[in-house]
């Protein structure tokens, strides 16, 4: 199952966006994808937003793969040490 992120993620948003995510992934019949293609804007809420999607994704037996992910965001990724965690 492929689901995408909007082009903004920040604080002001982030929980609206997560929560249709979580809804997406308790109802993912396989392994969630979260697209990252269309991320524009962001800031450090986008990694809360990923782990928590993680979270509920291993709560099922799943594991969570992110596509698509913007250099930006691949840095941000990397300066807070999550590499191994958003594979």
């Amino acid at each position: 199952m492929s689901l995408a992120l909007p082009a903004q993620i920040v604080h002001a948003n982030a929980s609206a966006v997560l929560g249709p995510l979580l809804a997406s992934i308790e109802r993912a019949a396989d392994a969630p994808v979260i697209d990252a293609q269309a991320l524009q804007r962001f800031d450090s809420s986008v990694l809360a937003v990923l782990l928590a999607c993680q979270r509920a994704a291993l709560a099922r037996g799943r594991r969570l793969a992110v596509a698509g992910m913007p250099p930006r965001l691949r840095s941000l990724v990397e300066v807070y040490g999550l590499s191994e965690l958003l594979a």
